[in-house]
């Protein structure tokens, strides 16, 4: 096919044999703004998952938290029935007994006492409070209404008294107080 009388012919295969150059360079600005963009959604993506750790940790440290704190709750709830009759217990001797009383039956009646205090302390230990609803507003959080009493002398909704007492751990209700509440009395 080298003919030198067909000039035309050897340009043609000097051409299909010679690759073609039509790949230009790309725009270097596009490429730029190509990485640009590249770079601010991975920072985007980075700065979201650090965010996203930061909340993780921190309701992981709440979650510990109230686990530390409420963790007792349903032993704690148990143990209220204890409490209640240790308080049981001392009310039914009177007053008038516990005066007549021998030295041993005196020294029992304080023994239950002890073991009262001592419990209700080694419940505080671990959070658990007694509530003082008494002269209170009543909050339905917090205390059970049983009855009202008219009382004037008092704002409605304040408890005038106390017929089982109420505990909270932290700042939850373990068991409200079951009361009685003033009616008739000035708005609080």
């Amino acid at each position: 096919m080298n003919d030198p009388k067909h000039p035309e012919v050897e340009e043609m295969a000097a051409a299909s044999e010679a690759p073609a150059e039509t790949t230009a360079e790309p725009d270097p600005f596009a490429v730029l703004e190509a990485l640009n963009a590249e770079n601010a959604a991975l920072k985007d993506k980075a700065l979201r998952s650090l965010a996203e750790m930061e909340n993780l940790r921190r309701r992981t440290e709440r979650e510990v938290a109230d686990a530390r704190a409420y963790g007792v709750t349903s032993m704690a709830r148990d143990m209220l029935t204890f409490a209640d009759n240790l308080r049981r217990a001392l009310d039914s001797v009177g007053e008038e007994a516990r005066n007549e009383a021998s030295a041993p039956l005196k020294a029992f009646v304080e023994g239950i006492e002890l073991t009262e205090r001592d419990f209700l302390s080694r419940l505080a230990r671990h959070g658990v409070k007694k509530l003082e609803p008494k002269g209170q507003k009543f909050d339905p959080n917090m205390h059970e209404a049983l009855f009202e009493i008219p009382d004037p002398s008092v704002p409605n909704g304040t408890v005038r008294e106390v017929v089982e007492d109420g505990y909270a751990i932290g700042e939850r209700c373990l068991r409200p107080a079951k009361v009685g509440v003033a009616r008739g009395g000035p708005k609080a």
